[in-house]
């Protein structure tokens, strides 16, 4: 029979503010986190003084110990994690795959909170492809892991509608504490030996690799909605961007517009108050915030206080 008051001994792993919610959802919970894993310091803003990860800031303040390794296959570092006798590793955006040594080490196993509706979005950046491919539906799944990359079993999956004006960043928060929330359901669905793992369909998986800043050129002969998924999957970064007379212009809180796009693509229909109005390959498409080379990002309405931008002049995908 299974013990629903069982307390596991948990070894967290994870790095960036998405961990976050997951960690302190852990701390709050019925179990008890022996040890944090994050990665190691790194130099941050124009000073590169070094910074902790926000889970390490997160940890400290509950007086649980740290582990920053610089390698993780190595025998040294699998017997420090034996040391705290761990049931399970948990894991959320930690940055590394994980070998055998530390796969095979927990008892109950390694589970990773994958930002993605599995077999959908497997890798790096499932938040950023979610949007960029348009999806109606994100979510994250509670997984069992293996030596793949997020091929293991499910456990439990949870989603949410994408609203049309989500970008990376504010799905970046609703995922985050609906990861939380799967993760202590799953523990105690756990607890009550009622969490069996189902496979994966590889033959739907699709890839969601890391962003490089290039990938934020806008094509302005893609659609209207194309543009729009664009714009939003890259905010906060990389950014989506296009050039006027050499000079980049970033863009963010795109808005699909009725209006006529007879004109070519990337070229301004209007410009006012309200925003940008820009032909696309099909359909037109507001720009309400930009940020200009060299300065801050700011409304459109700002911009035209100082500058000026005119119908007819056309935006490129370069210099």
């Amino acid at each position: 029979m299974a013990d629903t008051q069982k307390c596991f001994r948990i070894i967290f792993m994870g790095t960036p503010d998405f961990s976050v919610p997951v960690l302190q959802g852990l701390i709050d919970g019925p179990d008890q986190v022996v040890a944090v894993v994050t990665q190691p310091d790194r130099p941050r803003g124009r000073g590169k003084k070094l910074s902790p990860p926000p889970v390490k800031v997160t940890a400290q303040s509950a007086s649980i110990p740290v582990l920053q390794p610089t390698k993780i296959k190595t025998a040294e570092f699998a017997d420090e994690l034996r040391f705290f006798e761990p049931d399970l590793i948990i894991v959320a955006a930690y940055g590394r795959i994980l070998p055998p040594s530390i796969l095979d080490l927990p008892p109950l196993g390694c589970i990773n909170i994958h930002g993605s509706l599995l077999p959908r979005h497997r890798g790096a950046a499932p938040i950023q492809w979610a949007i960029l491919e348009g999806d109606k539906e994100a979510g994250v799944t509670i997984m069992e892991m293996d030596v793949g990359m997020d091929t293991g079993a499910m456990l439990l999956p949870a989603a949410i509608p994408v609203q049309d004006n989500d970008t990376a960043g504010s799905l970046f928060t609703k995922l985050s504490n609906l990861g939380s929330t799967a993760l202590l359901r799953a523990l105690n669905l756990l607890r009550q030996d009622k969490l069996p793992p189902i496979e994966q369909d590889h033959s739907l998986a699709t890839e969601a690799p890391p962003l490089k800043k290039r990938d934020g050129a806008i094509d302005w002969n893609k659609s209207a909605w194309q543009i729009h998924c664009l714009i939003r999957g890259m905010d906060p970064w990389p950014t989506a961007y296009s050039f006027l007379d050499g000079k980049r212009f970033r863009f963010f809180a795109p808005e699909l517009h009725s209006a006529n796009a007879a004109q070519e693509p990337g070229t301004i229909i209007d410009a006012n108050r309200k925003g940008l109005l820009l032909a696309t390959g099909d359909g037109a498409l507001l720009i309400r915030e930009i940020q200009p080379e060299g300065k801050k990002r700011m409304s459109v309405a700002a911009y035209l206080c100082g500058q000026s931008l005119k119908r007819g002049q056309r935006f490129r995908s370069g210099l």
